[in-house]
């Protein structure tokens, strides 16, 4: 080492640090290119991994746009060319798309309401009070979700049919919230869980009542956790198909029913699986709008949740 480049001390001279100066900036550069080609590589594995899952609702959307015939060729038509709507015409032409799509509404609506209200107020207790039994309460609702379904349904039909509410939306929203309470309540739990109760202790301390500082200071951030327990449980209403198979009859069928049975009566002239896509992506598009609609309304609430004032 040069003599001009070494200071008392061991300190590196200006001509050392001269040399050292390149070498930092390329190794930063290295860094950073790497760092950027694995963002590519990310991004490519997302796009592919995304285009994976879109694909069955592309298909199934483009199917339903074609007539039986070509979806019958052995070569697949990819884009909908030369395609148009008379597989939905054909569907609304059953009669009975309308009646069964506002009983799903109504059974789901009925389902998440009433869901939210007792999942909320239930991990509220769990986490906010401390009380006797409440070990015992959580272990309980963990059993209860792991209860087949199935062997409850014999059990579930003659209580409805003993109070008079089979084959009615009542009937089937009280046999759903009580299938998807349980696990509400535990995903609300964690959400509660997480907002420290010192927040509302403070905003207390500043003049607000227990009250106002729930709504203004706590609920904001447990906003996210409810408009998520709620499109789980809508999700479980609307695509549920055993329990409404069991409790209600052929004059009143939810979507998922009413579409086995399109598909049945489609068999009986061969079936048309132009039709049957067609009225598939009926039965999904509320779920679609539902989901895009809650979406928005998740991010607000994170962002509502996380600014004070």
């Amino acid at each position: 080492m040069s003599v001009a480049s070494q200071l008392p001390g061991g300190q590196a001279g200006p001509a050392t640090q001269q040399m050292t100066a390149p070498l930092k900036v390329v190794a930063q550069r290295g860094k950073g290119n790497q760092k950027r080609i694995t963002k590519i590589l990310l991004g490519i594995v997302g796009v592919i991994v995304a285009a994976v899952w879109a694909f069955p609702v592309y298909w199934m959307v483009n199917s339903s746009l074609l007539p039986s015939a070509v979806l019958e060729r052995r070569t697949p038509t990819l884009l909908p060319f030369g395609g148009s709507f008379k597989n939905f015409e054909a569907v609304f032409e059953s009669g009975t798309f309308f009646k069964s799509l506002g009983l799903s509404l109504a059974i789901a609506s009925i389902t998440v309401v009433v869901c939210l209200l007792f999942a909320f107020l239930a991990a509220l207790a769990i986490s906010r009070f401390r009380f006797k039994g409440r070990k015992s309460f959580v272990l309980a609702v963990l059993f209860i979700q792991m209860l087949p379904a199935e062997g409850m349904f014999i059990a579930q039909y003659k209580l409805m049919g003993s109070i008079g509410l089979l084959n009615s939306v009542i009937g089937v929203s009280i046999i759903y919230v009580a299938a998807v309470v349980p696990f509400t309540i535990w995903m609300l739990r964690g959400f509660v869980a997480g907002v420290p109760a010192d927040l509302e202790e403070a905003a207390m301390v500043d003049g607000l009542s227990r009250t106002q500082a729930f709504l203004r200071i706590t609920f904001p951030l447990l906003a996210p956790g409810l408009v998520a327990s709620g499109v789980y449980a809508f999700l479980q209403a609307w695509n549920e198909f055993t329990i409404a198979l069991v409790l209600l009859d052929s004059s009143n069928r939810t979507l998922p029913l009413w579409l086995r049975g399109f598909i049945q009566e489609s068999a009986n002239r061969a079936i048309d699986w132009g039709e049957v896509m067609a009225a598939s992506t009926l039965v999904a598009i509320p779920v679609i709008i539902f989901f895009m609609f809650v979406q928005g309304r998740m991010t607000s609430g994170m962002v509502s949740g996380a600014v004070k004032g």
